[in-house]
């Protein structure tokens, strides 16, 4: 099930948004305001942010901004009663990746949500942050051509962490995203990986390239 992040401050057109999108199989999460928007934006997972142009505090337009010079991957729908077309190429050039004029029907927002969830991520083989690399193709990580021995577990959570980097991943949303087996998905399954991740890839006396969160979860720190 698709999560969703609307960022609108409009309460008829979030209540519709909201009730039509959760009918249709998506699970919406909402911020009524730019500054709360960009907060959830890079500290939570969503499969898709639906933002609104005018917006109290900061405008869609700098939150897309903003999320994406902090490496905000995010796919990100704009709406907006604006339609010139200078307007739409601003909306664009800021980060966004499709732009819908209101008014519109919930459908062509549905369409477009599909369309931009059916896009491919760009695949990178390999990977540093620090003086880490790790090679998915040959799944190796190597800390300056030394190689580091990872379990199956340890490795999959680096390499969607070092995906990432910069981004803070809720407990969760990472047992989501690594854990295959439902029966393991635990927080304390989680925190053993890490703490045995740690172990493997921190070099002695240096910060860990992990950062834990209180009362969130994880980054990995470049």
């Amino acid at each position: 099930m698709p999560k969703v992040l609307l960022i609108e401050d409009d309460p008829a057109i979030h209540n519709t948004l909201s009730d039509w999108l959760n009918a249709h199989g998506y699970t919406v999460e909402l911020a009524e305001d730019g500054k709360d928007g960009l907060s959830k934006l890079k500290v939570y997972q969503y499969d898709l942010a639906i933002v609104d142009w005018e917006l109290p505090g900061l405008s869609g337009v700098e939150v897309c901004r903003q999320f994406r010079s902090s490496k905000g991957k995010t796919p990100i729908i704009m709406l907006t009663g604006k339609s010139a077309i200078d307007e739409k190429i601003t909306g664009l050039d800021s980060g966004a990746d499709d732009y819908l004029t209101k008014p519109f029907h919930p459908r062509e927002l549905d369409a477009r949500i599909r369309s931009v969830l059916r896009r491919p991520e760009t695949v990178i083989s390999v990977m540093k942050v620090r003086n880490l690399v790790l090679d998915s193709i040959t799944r190796t990580v190597t800390r300056e051509g030394e190689s580091l021995k990872l379990s199956r577990r340890e490795y999959s959570l680096l390499e969607f962490l070092m995906r990432h980097p910069g981004h803070v991943f809720t407990h969760e949303s990472l047992l989501n995203r690594v854990w295959s087996s439902e029966s393991d998905a635990t927080e304390q399954a989680l925190r053993q990986s890490i703490r045995r991740l740690r172990v493997a890839i921190d070099e002695k006396g240096a910060e860990s390239i992990i950062v834990s969160i209180p009362g969130i979860g994880y980054k990995l720190q470049e």
